[in-house]
Order: C-alpha cells, then structure tokens, then sequence
C-alpha cells in the first residue's frame, strides 16, 4: 500500500491518509484481514507524527473500515464497496456544492461555472 501526502494542500494530513486507505478499499488493492501498517512504521515512512496515523486509523475504525486488534495490528474490516463508493460520492458532492457557492458570492455566473468545471475535467 502507497500513500502520498501533499502538505501543500488545504486537507489534513490525517484526511489524506484516510481518504487513501479508503480508495485502496475500494479499489480492490486493499481486501477485508488485510493487516494496515502499524501507526509507528507508517509514520515513520511518511515522515509524520504517529498521533496523525493513529488520528487515521481512529477515524477509519469509527467509520467501519478497520478493526484494531489490541497487541496485534489494525486489519481492513469486512466493508461494502458499494456504500462506501456512494459516501465518497456524498462527499464530493458537498465539496462541489461548497465550490458552487462560493462562486456564486464571487460573482460568477452559473455558466462560468459549468465552462470552469468542463475545463478542469479536460484537465
């Protein structure tokens, strides 16, 4: 499993990791009993703090994506692609309605928007 941290972006890094870990679920990269790395090596090949892995982790278990057993390891929890494709979609949609918005108290009409979003998915 490869992670890659962007300390350039607005996101925390802990997002980034969670964010990533659920991609590699969903992907298939990752399968239910796959061991996670533990907090210490991760944030050791990261170069980060092990309270923001273990931040991570935290966040992952409480959403249902990892089970932590004490003394042993974290492991990807038996999960449902589907669901979680459809939160990441949940999410992504708050975020483009936020970017909406924002637009719109810029000033920018909702054409300028439409012609900036078919822009940047021409990347």
């Amino acid at each position: 499993m490869r992670l890659i941290i962007n300390t350039s972006l607005m996101v925390p890094i802990y997002e980034q990791i969670v964010d990533q870990i659920k991609g590699h679920i969903r992907s298939g990269e990752l399968n239910e009993n796959d061991p996670l790395p533990s907090v210490r090596t991760l944030a050791k090949e990261l170069k980060i703090s092990a309270l923001t892995v273990k931040k991570a982790y935290d966040t992952l278990e409480a959403e249902g994506f990892t089970i932590t057993v004490h003394g042993k390891g974290t492991y990807v929890a038996a999960t449902n692609k589907e669901l979680l494709l459809e939160e990441q979609k949940k999410e992504l949609e708050k975020e483009l309605e936020q970017a909406i918005q924002k637009g719109r108290r810029c000033g920018i009409s909702d054409e300028e928007i439409k012609s900036l979003f078919e822009l940047i998915l021409e990347g």
